[in-house]
């Protein structure tokens, strides 16, 4: 017998048991005593058969970073559950490896027109045009995209259809995820978990998770727009302020997302082209609208897919080369028997896509009822023709107290870090925009971490964004460090990147004192000249080689404190 002091020890230890731990302990105490009467004479009903999980590969196919974090974060979740996990980069994943394979997961985004990211292209088109033998795995994905465009999740997709084509076992159902995925992703995580086990013990699979609902729309008035150019600058940049009736729940680092309105001009003309009754009621996959109304509110016309060009082809039965054009050009090009054949084009359209812009003002600053974009008019010209980008032209010839319907897009890797935390901010041109958020909440807030911008466009004098507010944070401290590159000041072109490497001895200090770095922008080729700067500035000031400076910037990553936002 034990004392009594040893009893309660005992117990206060077991309580919290498993039945399998009970299990292991009874056999782990009989072993010490010399004997396995303990395990013996257990009742066959308290044995249990258990398996050990076998070792599951994760891979991932990203181009914003986003199924990299996630796969990473997965990963850490499952080796917590006693998972084996082989986390690897679908841009450097070795397709003959797949023979190997038993358990094969991938998290893989879809870009542009339901295309792999440019890094996984390589394995996404060596399975489509090899006919492989994948009867040893087992596998599932999780697709990442936003339901808002024509070719949702479409890479996922096509990789899972290929896998089950090729042979491979499909042992949980395809995970669509939406821009809101991490509750998903989980989800999923524990579905493979409890597949897995059961595979292992023959017993039946479980149920799928539930997708996640839908975005709250706000309806706004614009209550001011405001170009933030000089009169003498080439370009027009418009500061754009929203009210609403109702609170918006929003952080700084979020985008807010808009379907712009095609021009009415340009409809008409579709459909005196077309013949169509512009009262006409058609029923699409996604609206039951007017002819008119379709055209202008809801579906693409200005930009079409290859996909629906080659739809149009069919259609129409005309001989139309690969190729992206406007419907106006098309119809122009290529005109419709009558308006029974344009109807048929019109449900073969693609449902608008919406625009995101990254949010430039502050919950605290602010106020919640109220939110502020910045927005780059963006032109071109086709055919000798002066055209200006959709939603860009949409919104910066809104007039002040026009209605707008837009939704929160929250930005789960794109935070402020803790108050007391320095940041350095890297934001040319339009990448301004979340910093300006950044910096009037840090300043609303109190925050007592410091705070360093770099900030570049073309002149000082016409292109200096917010420069009287940036100015004023610089005089009050809320903006420690100010540092500008305008490109056509001088007759040598200076970027960000180049005021970053003059500062590389200050820069590394801040990373080492724990500063986070966020980088907004153009991802060609701005954010990758920076990424390039900032792994010299590790190199040199860190004393590191050039695997040690990426790991150094990895971890930085993983870690929250190294964050993107590019487009």
């Amino acid at each position: 017998m034990l004392s009594e002091t040893k009893l309660k020890v005992l117990k206060e230890i077991s309580s919290g048991f498993s039945r399998d731990e009970a299990i292991w302990a009874s056999g782990y105490l009989a072993g010490l005593a010399g004997t396995s009467a303990a395990v013996a004479d257990l009742p066959p009903q308290q044995t249990t058969h258990t398996t050990a999980v076998k070792k599951i590969t994760l891979v991932y196919g990203t181009e914003t970073g986003n199924s990299k974090k996630l796969a990473t974060e997965l990963a850490g979740v499952a080796k917590k559950k006693g998972i084996q996990v082989k986390l690897g980069d679908l841009s450097q994943y070795k397709p003959k490896d797949l023979a190997k394979e038993e358990y094969f997961f991938v998290v893989i985004s879809t870009q542009g027109e339901g295309e792999p990211p440019i890094l996984a292209k390589k394995f996404y088109e060596y399975i489509h045009e090899n006919e492989l033998n994948l009867s040893n795995i087992k596998f599932g994905v999780l697709a990442l995209g936003d339901s808002t465009y024509p070719q949702f999740c479409k890479t996922g997709e096509d990789v899972d259809t290929r896998f089950e084509v090729l042979g491979a076992e499909r042992i949980i159902p395809l995970k669509r995820c939406d821009i809101d995925y991490e509750e998903d992703a989980h989800k999923w995580l524990d579905h493979i978990f409890e597949v897995v086990q059961n595979k292992e013990a023959g017993t039946s699979q479980a149920t799928p998770a539930k997708a996640s609902s839908g975005r709250k729309k706000y309806q706004g008035k614009v209550s001011a727009i405001i170009n933030l150019n000089d009169i003498t600058s080439d370009k027009e940049t418009y500061h754009i302020e929203i009210e609403t009736e109702e609170p918006i729940v929003y952080r700084p680092g979020d985008a807010l997302g808009v379907i712009p309105y095609n021009s009415k001009p340009v409809v008409k003309e579709i459909i005196g082209l077309t013949g169509i009754d512009p009262k006409k009621q058609i029923q699409t996959a996604r609206v039951n609208a007017s002819a008119e109304e379709l055209l202008h509110q809801h579906l693409n016309i200005s930009y079409l897919l290859k996909t629906t060009v080659a739809q149009y082809a069919q259609i129409t039965g005309h001989d139309i080369p690969e190729t992206r054009l406007s419907l106006l050009d098309l119809l122009r090009i290529y005109p419709v028997k009558n308006a029974e054949e344009f109807e048929v084009v019109i449900k073969a359209l693609t449902v608008q896509a919406p625009r995101l812009y990254s949010v430039s003002s502050s919950p605290e600053a602010h106020g919640d009822s109220e939110i502020h974009i910045t927005v780059a008019k963006s032109e071109f010209l086709i055919n000798d023709k002066k055209q200006n980008g959709l939603c860009s032209g949409f919104l910066s010839e809104f007039e002040e107290d026009g209605a707008v319907e837009f939704y929160i897009q929250e930005a789960k890797h794109f935070k402020l870090p803790e108050t007391a935390k320095d940041v350095i901010m890297i934001g040319p041109g339009t990448g301004i925009a979340p910093f300006r958020s950044f910096l009037w909440e840090r300043d609303a807030t109190g925050a007592e971490g410091r705070n360093w911008l770099f900030f570049g466009d073309r002149s000082f004098v016409s292109d200096f964004l917010y420069q009287s507010e940036f100015q004023d944070f610089l005089k009050t401290g809320a903006l420690t460090n100010l540092d500008l590159a305008f490109s056509r000041d001088t007759s040598e072109k200076v970027y960000v990147q180049h005021r970053l490497q003059q500062k590389s001895s200050e820069v590394f200090q801040w990373l080492e004192g724990g500063a986070s770095v966020y980088v907004c922008g153009a991802k060609e080729p701005m954010s990758k000249d920076v990424e390039e700067t900032l792994l010299g500035i590790i190199r040199h000031e860190g004393k590191r080689n050039e695997e040690e400076a990426k790991n150094y910037l990895e971890e930085l990553e993983l870690s929250g404190r190294y964050a993107k936002d590019v487009y």
